[in-house]
């Protein structure tokens, strides 16, 4: 990433928001964690499910707190950081946002203070439906988010209109529909929830090893590890549905995270192990499991996946189409208006718009697109390629991790199944000891999302390159200073009041019977 005006704000962007998802996983998992266990409370009336809904609800309200704050910064930033970005596709992104805000602000907030502060002001039933409504609210929250995301990664629904340089709204209903953005709903709610199972897990699994509140360790580990079970299965199976619609709409996306640059025969091998060379343009001592990739993203024995030389050929003769609606573009503009300019015009820029994004990519060698050479021509298309060793890791470890996740919920399964959870005292120790690693995956799995989409800031439509504001790269250095500084003090204040309430523990509950593991004392 160039230190530029566009290289700067990619990067303030990207800390940010990578800051920001420290959070939102375990916001999303933590609230149906503390809805299924105040849900048994209710159906059992047993304090101890009271006391447990309470205080693993305490550590959800510090991580929402902050959750919110740091996701403020980010809308303000698509005003400040990308103008023309909001210009370009304003119509279309500000509606899923503006809705989020509704979800996020009205409702999540509103049964977020009933939560905390309804429990002797209202009944059981009263209370746990304010429950489930900060649970729902919260996944709904993230279900706009992810819709406006994912018009990012696949835009249908909208058009350019010529005359307002501008995407507008054609189909609200393809927009909320659109296959994209359900698929990476679904598969991100799922890796919070695994987020949240791991971090009770391990939280419990630190409380057991301390002889510190067995009772409520062990009811709770049981919650987590059948939910994380469940939910970490679901992300690999969610996870391949992500693969199979990059095949269809994000091909070089797959083909950098597969470090793929020639097209193979049906079935394509997936390249277990490799070392990605990008200047040149090979990756080395590839480990392959045949048909794999195959399987994964066409779901055939006989359709193939195209590697990265071949899609830069096709992108090449995109860019020459876009270069063609670009002047057809300029003729409509210069005659102000589409039903102004001769039908051949119009014809040139119907059968061509889908590829004027494409002409913009020229914008980084030449002012005007028209005047490109071929050697211009060339290396835009080759600007299509992301960089490809990060995507081919990111992705490894992601998988790797989300194997992990799998079987270390399944041995808890089992020992909670056989009745004997609290040893070994080593897989408690593991489960601890993994309480980061769910995050590592998530932020991993964003860097895959966004970083392979690169150079796009909308898919096909608009390069990232065009979006940004008129800003100085001083600017740039004193606000992502500034992120830094600020953002590292919450993250301090975050783990400080975290590691306060868990090791204080949950507050005694005058429902609850005083019992012999309240008053034991840290293990030496």
């Amino acid at each position: 990433m160039e230190l530029d005006i566009v290289g700067l704000s990619r990067l303030q962007f990207a800390l940010t928001a990578l800051y920001h998802f420290l959070f939102v996983p375990l916001t999303l998992g933590l609230s149906i964690i503390i809805a299924i266990m105040e849900t048994v409370y209710v159906m059992t009336d047993r304090p101890i499910w009271r006391q447990m809904t309470k205080f693993w609800g305490s550590l959800f309200g510090i991580n929402f707190v902050l959750g919110v704050a740091t996701g403020l910064t980010m809308e303000f930033q698509f005003g400040m950081n990308w103008s023309y970005y909001s210009h370009y596709v304003g119509d279309v992104f500000g509606a899923p946002l503006a809705i989020e805000g509704l979800m996020a602000f009205f409702l999540e907030a509103t049964f977020v203070g009933l939560f905390f502060f309804g429990w002797d002001r209202m009944s059981k039933v009263q209370h746990l439906a304010a429950t489930w409504a900060v649970a729902i609210g919260s996944n709904f929250s993230a279900l706009w988010i992810l819709i406006a995301n994912g018009w990012m990664q696949n835009p249908v629904g909208a058009v350019f209109n010529p005359a307002t340089m501008r995407m507008e709204i054609e189909d609200f209903y393809a927009v909320i529909f659109n296959p994209v953005a359900q698929a990476k709903f679904v598969h991100t709610v799922s890796a919070g929830y695994v987020t949240a199972a791991v971090f009770v897990l391990g939280v419990s699994a630190f409380y057991l090893l301390k002889g510190w509140h067995v009772t409520l360790a062990k009811r709770s580990m049981a919650v987590a590890c059948s939910f994380g079970l469940l939910s970490s299965l679901s992300v690999v199976v969610l996870g391949d549905e992500s693969g199979y619609l990059a095949t269809e709409h994000q091909k070089m996306k797959l083909a950098a995270i597969e470090g793929m640059w020639e097209t193979e025969p049906a079935p394509a091998a997936f390249t277990a192990i490799g070392f990605p060379n990008q200047e040149a343009r090979e990756t080395h001592h590839v480990l392959q499991i045949p048909w794999a990739l195959g399987l994964i993203s066409t779901r055939s024995l006989n359709t193939q996946v195209s590697g990265i030389n071949d899609l830069v050929a096709h992108g090449k003769e995109r860019v020459r189409s876009g270069i063609i609606a670009y002047d057809a573009l300029q003729t409509i503009r210069a005659a102000k208006g589409v039903d102004k300019v001769a039908p051949e015009v119009k014809a040139a820029f119907e059968n061509h718009g889908r590829d004027l994004g494409y002409a913009y990519l020229l914008k980084r060698y030449v002012d005007d697109p028209r005047q490109a050479n071929e050697e211009q021509i060339d290396k835009a298309a080759w600007d299509l390629v992301p960089q490809v060793a990060p995507l081919f890791w990111s992705f490894r470890i992601m998988v790797g991790l989300g194997f992990f996740f799998i079987a270390l919920m399944a041995a808890f399964f089992w020992q909670s199944a056989t009745g004997r959870l609290g040893e070994p005292r080593w897989l408690l120790k593991v489960a601890v000891l993994a309480i980061p690693l769910p995050w590592i995956a998530a932020e991993l799995g964003w860097v895959v999302a966004e970083f392979g989409r690169q150079p796009w800031i909308i898919e096909g439509v608009l390069p990232t390159a065009m979006a940004v504001s008129s800003l100085s790269v001083t600017d740039l250095l004193i606000t992502i200073a500034g992120f830094t500084l600020f953002y590292s003090v919450l993250f301090v204040v975050e783990v400080t009041l975290m590691v306060r309430a868990i090791r204080k523990g949950p507050e005694p509950d005058d429902h609850l019977a005083p019992a012999p593991y309240a008053t034991l004392q840290p293990a030496e």
